[in-house]
């Protein structure tokens, strides 16, 4: 099974001095690459770096990690974004970002891209990319991928589509470009606070009204149990309780890779959601986006 992600992914700025990096689909690919059986996933990631030292290490680390690095591209003339989180004491985080013009956001400007290439000849079997992923792009670029992506649904290719909206990245209209995924859209992955903020109401019924069309839909709400619809069937998978929250950076994220390890290699939904579950919990006690291998190998298939 394979599957690509495209985004960004920013260097974290971090007092302690450590490389630190992190991105909302470079999260979940770095984590389902983690999670992945050997031999099962191919897990490709898509974005633009610079040629600097820094994207060297970020392209080194992801490569050791096992990700795909064949359709990242290196712009001489770009760097990649940077951020900072700042967390109160219940781990809630806020950020602060300097990536306005990062590498990721001139991923397409030229019309011969590896990734457009790719979807063309059918070399997936999925494509994830998220709200921020659509965000970070001029709405040409958005239009460009978005035409690639529709000729790829239309071929056999199946959409993954996380919602993760950030206001602050949009400088146009996202609803459009919003609804146009989800046209495509095989899996939606929902933060309910997402939807209320680009739709308005407080309703999940509405929610799931909207995206009827959708064959898997998952609704995260916080610390509420998990709402899925799986062919027209309801269901709810509660979230693990965890004593000590560090830090909430990549929940969701880290979810979306620990239900992904296993709804791609055929496990049915409810379990995959509980490993998606069971994922996140052991990040969201550790600082920073990406946590170390060691703190959740008893997560991990053994590999040789």
């Amino acid at each position: 099974m394979r599957i690509v992600f495209f985004g960004e992914c920013m260097l974290e700025h971090c007092d302690s001095g450590a490389f630190r990096y992190g991105g909302d689909t470079l999260n979940t690919a770095l984590y389902l690459a983690r999670m992945a059986e050997p031999g099962k996933l191919q897990v490709r990631y898509a974005t633009a770096l610079g040629d600097d030292a820094d994207s060297q290490t970020l392209l080194q680390n992801w490569q050791l990690e096992g990700l795909d690095t064949a359709l990242v591209l290196q712009l001489a003339d770009k760097l990649p974004g940077r951020y900072r989180i700042y967390t109160d004491d219940k781990g809630q985080r806020r950020f602060q970002y300097w990536r306005d013009d990062s590498a990721a956001r001139h991923y397409l400007r030229e019309a011969n891209n590896p990734l457009l290439s790719l979807l063309k000849e059918q070399g997936c079997d999925y494509v994830y990319l998220s709200g921020i992923s659509l965000a970070i792009l001029s709405p040409e670029h958005r239009q460009r991928l978005l035409d690639a992506l529709t000729e790829f649904c239309r071929s056999g290719g199946k959409l993954i589509f996380d919602n993760n909206f950030r206001p602050v990245l949009w400088r146009d209209d996202p609803l459009p470009w919003y609804e146009k995924a989800m046209q495509l859209a095989y899996l939606a992955l929902l933060t309910d606070e997402d939807e209320y903020a680009l739709y308005g109401g407080d309703s999940v019924d509405a929610i799931l009204a909207r995206t009827a069309h959708i064959p898997y839909v998952l609704i995260k709400r916080g610390a509420q149990p998990c709402i899925i619809r799986s062919r027209k069937e309801l269901s709810h998978v509660a979230g693990q309780r965890v004593a000590k929250v560090v830090d909430t950076s990549a929940a969701g994220d880290s979810f979306a890779a620990g239900f992904l390890s296993a709804w791609l290699c055929g496990v049915d939904v409810e379990t995959a959601v509980t490993t998606g579950h069971r994922l996140a919990a052991r990040v969201i006690q550790y600082p920073g986006a990406i946590i170390a291998a060691e703190a959740m190998q008893d997560l991990m298939p053994i590999k040789e």
